[in-house]
């Protein structure tokens, strides 16, 4: 089993508030350097050889602790683990002395293909082994904390025999990794498919939480909540939000924005209003 975040799993405070980090804050970042208390990079992004994102990389990480998220492991895909990935994901959270490392609990490539999206599985008992076993190998390679986010999603599979709280809670134990728990994530499919985001946090065990993510999302003509993290957050997700952290607080908390950015300074006031909704 795992020691509790508060001893190794993250040398974040655990009320830190984080940023992904984003082309478009460079200017300013790098002009103002405002105080954050970390940023999470999108590891793909950084995984190549090329200098100029190496070398922002390198300022940024100067200053700030700094952690990883990706999208590219396809932890639950057909096709084995891409140690050569893994290889390139070790290098890079060690550049930075990432405090943990985290993907998504979905597949993202099948027959060679690359879908570009974040897709779910049934949820199923007899997947839980296969992921947990996978969830393992790669924090045993990491030699880091790992975390798995939970997804947004759009469509319910006709095999599943579980919620989705108990496959992702059950993966999380078995492997005895953590959880990236996404908030926005759950409030978005709990709108999409009918259940009550709060029966989800409550299966949620705090203790295994590296860190909160918090994003906006749009609804669609049809009704149909949309993960597009190019909105301030939702007042339902910022309650949400307050619930968890009275539930299961105190944890790192970050904020993601990837489309339409606004200047820095309006996502760091975005940010801040964290402080003032779990007070």
């Amino acid at each position: 089993m795992p020691e509790t975040p508060s001893e190794s799993a993250t040398a974040l405070p655990r009320d830190a508030l984080g940023l992904g980090l984003r082309p478009p804050y460079y200017p300013y970042l790098f002009e103002h350097w405002p105080e954050v208390g970390y940023f999470e990079i999108l590891s793909e992004n950084f995984l190549g050889p090329a200098a100029p994102p190496r070398e922002r990389l390198a300022r940024v990480s100067a200053r700030y602790p700094v952690v990883l998220h990706g999208v590219g492991l396809n932890l639950l895909g057909h096709a084995p683990l891409d140690e050569a990935y893994l290889d390139a994901l070790c290098r890079l959270a060690d550049r930075v002395g990432a405090s943990f490392v985290s993907d998504h609990l979905c597949w993202t490539r099948a027959q060679g293909v690359s879908h570009h999206d974040l897709l779910p599985v049934p949820y199923v008992p007899e997947l839980i082994e296969l992921a947990a076993e996978r969830a393992h190998h790669v924090q045993r390679r990491l030699g880091r904390p790992f975390g798995l986010e939970n997804l947004s999603s759009y469509v319910s599979l006709a095999r599943s025999t579980m919620s989705e709280w108990e496959f992702y809670t059950a993966v999380i134990r078995e492997a005895g990794c953590w959880s990236m728990l996404d908030l926005n994530n759950i409030y978005v499919s709990s709108q999409n498919h009918g259940f009550d985001p709060d029966e989800y946090l409550r299966a949620i065990d705090f203790a295994r939480v590296l860190q909160v993510h918090l994003a906006g999302h749009t609804r669609e003509p049809d009704g149909t909540l949309v993960d597009t993290h190019d909105h301030p957050v939702a007042e339902a997700v910022w309650a949400l939000y307050a619930r968890a952290w009275k539930l299961g607080g105190p944890f790192p908390t970050l904020l993601e924005w990837d489309e339409r950015i606004p200047p820095m300074p309006v996502v760091l006031a975005e940010l801040e209003k964290a402080r003032a909704v779990r007070a």
